[in-house]
């Protein structure tokens, strides 16, 4: 009986968060009369109807969308992972003047809207001359953020400092050590962060609708929105492109679920 209350909890959140999905899957397979005329959980006639799908694949192509999205998405997490190592690196293995008031400034940075800063951003974005091109996006994303430093400190100071002594004595240099023992024993750490925020950058949208205006530069999620008009909204061909964009993060996220558990934990403890 106690445990009741645990696993009522548990349908309850698997509810809120699987009838959304269900919904946008039944309306991908109903066609635009059947999408007015019926209610949203209700199935559709015709579980084979793929018209929808072939209507998103085409209208929001979306191989293009793939393509531009995987380029920025490869180029931003490898910088990220380097510049967010290398960080963490320098903060847990050195000490240097002013090192707390960097963290803190780290936390200070963390709290600050993102949307606040948005009009000098593009300011800055646009002197650069980065407006329209992918650069625009990969120089923004390209960041790291304050999560993914904090990962990677707490799971720097689990690695003891005695490695990096040895490898001192034996001739070492602080950018070998770093190669050859840093990186390869942060691996979980790398591949929560790379988990963690390659979903968030699969996901973005405000980042390259406001950067990438050209159609040819169109990434999955400015896709969805080629169906949305002045005059209305074609929902179910949205709900198809939206089944289409949602599969590869699904089938990412269940196949590497385990390294996201793990890092975090490792991560989180010494």
């Amino acid at each position: 009986m106690r445990s009741a209350p645990r696993y009522v909890s548990l349908v309850l959140a698997s509810v809120i968060v699987l009838v959304p999905l269900v919904v946008v899957l039944f309306a991908a397979f109903k066609t635009h009369a059947e999408y007015n005329a019926t209610g949203p959980l209700t199935p559709p006639r015709n579980w084979f109807h793929l018209d929808n799908f072939a209507t998103a694949w085409s209208g929001g192509n979306m191989l293009r969308g793939f393509w531009n999205t995987t380029v920025i998405l490869v180029v931003s997490l490898t910088g990220t992972v380097f510049v967010g190592t290398l960080a963490a690196y320098a903060i847990s293995r050195f000490s240097f003047a002013f090192k707390r008031l960097v963290l803190a400034l780290f936390l200070v940075a963390a709290l600050v809207p993102g949307v606040t800063t948005q009009v000098a951003t593009y300011q800055i974005v646009k002197s650069m001359g980065l407006v329209n091109t992918p650069w625009a996006a990969i120089v923004l994303f390209l960041g790291t953020d304050i999560v993914s430093i904090y990962i990677f400190i707490q799971f720097m100071q689990s690695i003891p400092a005695s490695l990096d002594q040895a490898a001192l004595i034996d001739g070492a240099g602080r950018l070998t050590i770093y190669r050859r023992i840093i990186l390869p024993l942060m691996r979980p750490a790398i591949a929560t962060v790379v988990i963690i925020k390659g979903i968030a950058i699969y996901n973005e949208f405000y980042i390259p609708f406001l950067y990438l205006r050209s159609p040819e530069l169109n990434v999955i999620s400015t896709a969805l929105f080629r169906f949305k008009g002045p005059y209305g909204a074609q929902w179910e061909t949205i709900a198809a492109c939206t089944m289409i964009v949602i599969l590869p993060t699904l089938v990412i996220f269940l196949l590497l679920q385990r390294f996201i558990y793990n890092g975090i934990t490792a991560g989180a403890t010494k």
